[in-house]
């Protein structure tokens, strides 16, 4: 699920820039999800879904946009991951001791992907191999993902200069994904980071 799981938080990131710090942790998998700064991760499962993110580790931490971000994540599912493929996303920021739920707008903040599988041919066209280092590493970017077992060493991406609306840029984030098809959970993953936008 590593492929699959990986897809979801390289989705994530992709689809919801704010998310891409969320996705991106140490692999302590600490718990302590009240705490503002710092990167954090927790599998949020329970040890029921099928597909488990084993280890999540990024940097630097705050996560610069623009900027490189090196990443390396393991994941194991149990089932196939198939189409369609049904993503919510809930993302917090934190303003002084309050944690503020951001709305969906134009596809960023706390938003429901109804079908994740045909975002990412959106973004990668069936047919065209998968961008590095997944082709490297063996990593899936469509689905069906087969069940198994994924690894990503680490590994650098660019984070490109985009322009985020103002009330996503610096600061730190909470971010809670939920992976489900036909009303099953399949995986859970939230993630705690900041983000500081040059």
């Amino acid at each position: 699920m590593l492929g699959a799981g990986l897809a979801l938080v390289l989705g994530a990131l992709q689809l919801c820039p704010a998310a891409l710090g969320q996705l991106l942790a140490e692999p302590s998998g600490s718990r302590n999800r009240s705490q503002a700064g710092g990167f954090a991760w927790e599998d949020c499962g329970g040890g029921r879904d099928p597909v488990v993110l084993q280890s999540l580790s990024v940097a630097p931490d705050p996560i610069s946009i623009p900027g490189s971000l090196r990443v390396s994540a393991a994941v194991n599912s149990k089932k196939a991951m198939v189409s369609p493929l049904k993503v919510v996303v809930v993302v917090e920021k934190a303003l002084g001791d309050l944690w503020i739920q951001l709305p969906c707008i134009d596809e960023l903040g706390s938003c429901t992907y109804n079908d994740i599988c045909t975002i990412l041919d959106n973004l990668i066209p069936p047919g065209t191999p998968c961008p590095e280092p997944l082709l490297t590493y063996g990593i899936p970017c469509h689905c069906p993902f087969k069940a198994g077992s994924y690894s990503l060493p680490a590994s650098d991406f660019v984070l490109p200069d985009v322009e985020l609306p103002s009330w996503m840029t610096n600061g730190n984030y909470r971010v809670r994904a939920v992976a489900s098809n036909g009303g099953a959970e399949l995986g859970c993953v939230k993630v705690a980071f900041s983000l500081q936008a040059n």
